[in-house]
């Protein structure tokens, strides 16, 4: 069988599935490897995701663990099973690998939810707007790397609005607020965002500055919500790059605090009409 050199985030996910059926199950990669009548080289090849797993392999590893969950371990073998390739992998190689792992957690999860402090969320942005956002790095980019992030970008906007999950996106009024360019690129964005918040699959909700006993996140996150609640993922932004979130405490963890931003943020009807107060703001003011 051939070694995979790069893996994708999705074979490390189920490697890493595996090796979690086998801790808790309380055996020892020997150990099972030896249950299964392969080596323990294999085994931790599978568990890195540097070797495939057949979705029956999968099967008699759950057996061999004594797992009866069984929805997810059909989640699992589905994983396993997987033959098509997302639309990023045509990107794999020219844009950067947290670009790529993104997209490809986008393309299969069945729920996304996002929380932004600092900026529109990438789903929701206009050219101008991610251009301007691009071309803050430090040494800055080139002007033809600026346009392959910002196409790549767009083209995850593609993917959500014509194919993909049911998105809800919760944006504090600093993001609404803090500039990228010029003055007419935010405001030319808030309305972008308005008029996303009325697509159907596409849920748009403002947690003001004023809300009393504030308790969100101070990360910008997404939750990627899996076929079963263990497949679940949190992606965290930060400034060293893009860190993914998948054990069991975390995901309870994260579920929780968007649990406690729903609870806070204005209704749909109520933040459509909030970041229209901001857009008229910015309107009078440079009238």
């Amino acid at each position: 069988m051939a070694v995979r050199s790069n893996p994708t985030l999705r074979q490390r996910r189920l490697g890493a599935e595996l090796r979690r059926m086998r801790e808790q199950a309380g055996l020892g990669g020997t150990q099972l490897a030896r249950e299964l009548g392969i080596s323990p080289g294999q085994m931790t090849q599978m568990e890195t995701a540097k070797i495939g797993v057949s979705p029956e392999r999968l099967r008699t590893v759950a057996a061999a663990c004594k797992c009866a969950n069984r929805p997810l371990i059909d989640a699992l073998a589905a994983m396993a099973g997987e033959r098509t390739k997302g639309w990023w992998e045509s990107y794999r190689g020219t844009v950067g690998t947290d670009a790529i792992d993104v997209a490809e957690i986008e393309g299969h999860a069945q729920r996304l939810s996002t929380y932004t402090i600092t900026f529109i969320p990438g789903l929701l942005q206009t050219v101008a707007y991610a251009n301007a956002i691009f071309s803050l790095g430090f040494p800055p980019l080139p002007q033809d790397e600026v346009d392959l992030r910002t196409s790549f970008r767009l083209q995850r906007q593609h993917f959500i609005r014509s194919e993909g999950p049911r998105y809800e996106a919760f944006l504090h009024e600093a993001a609404l607020r803090i500039q990228f360019g010029e003055p007419g690129v935010l405001s030319d964005q808030l309305a972008a965002v308005i008029e996303a918040s009325n697509h159907p699959e596409t849920s748009v909700r403002v947690v003001p500055f004023d809300t009393a006993n504030y308790p969100g996140p101070s990360s910008d996150l997404t939750y990627a919500a899996g076929t079963v609640p263990e497949l679940d993922t949190v992606e965290m932004d930060t400034a060293h790059g893009v860190q993914f979130f998948d054990s069991p405490a975390q995901l309870t963890s994260y579920r929780a605090t968007f649990e406690r931003v729903d609870s806070i943020a204005l209704s749909e009807g109520e933040s459509r009409d909030f970041i229209q107060s901001i857009l008229k703001e910015m309107k009078d003011k440079h009238a």
